[in-house]
C-alpha cells in the first residue's frame, strides 16, 4: 500500500502513525473482518510538502479461505 502525505502546516511533522483497516472479503461481497495494523509515519515531512511511504500489508493466510480477498480500505492518521 502507497500513501502520499501531505504537510500544508507551517511547521514539520516530527512523528505520527497511519492505522491501516484491511477488510477480508467474502466471494458474494460480504466484509466478514477487519484487520488493523498501524505502522509509523515517514517523518519529518517538513513543511507544505510531501512524501511517500509504500507498507506490505499482510493477513495470515487461515484468516482468508479460497474464494475471498483482502482489500485495504481505510487509512487514518494520528499526527503526533
Amino acid at each position: 500500500m502507497t500513501l502520499a502525505f501531505h504537510n500544508s502546516g507551517g511547521t514539520a511533522v516530527r512523528s505520527g502513525t497511519v492505522t491501516l483497516g484491511t477488510h477480508i472479503i467474502g466471494s458474494l461481497g460480504i466484509d466478514w473482518a477487519t484487520i488493523q495494523s498501524t505502522e509509523r509515519l515517514p517523518t519529518p515531512i517538513a513543511a507544505n510538502t510531501h512524501k511517500n511511504a509504500t507498507w506490505t500489508v499482510c493477513v495470515d493466510a487461515w484468516r482468508v479461505p479460497l474464494g475471498m480477498h483482502i482489500e485495504t480500505r481505510d487509512v487514518s492518521v494520528e499526527w503526533h
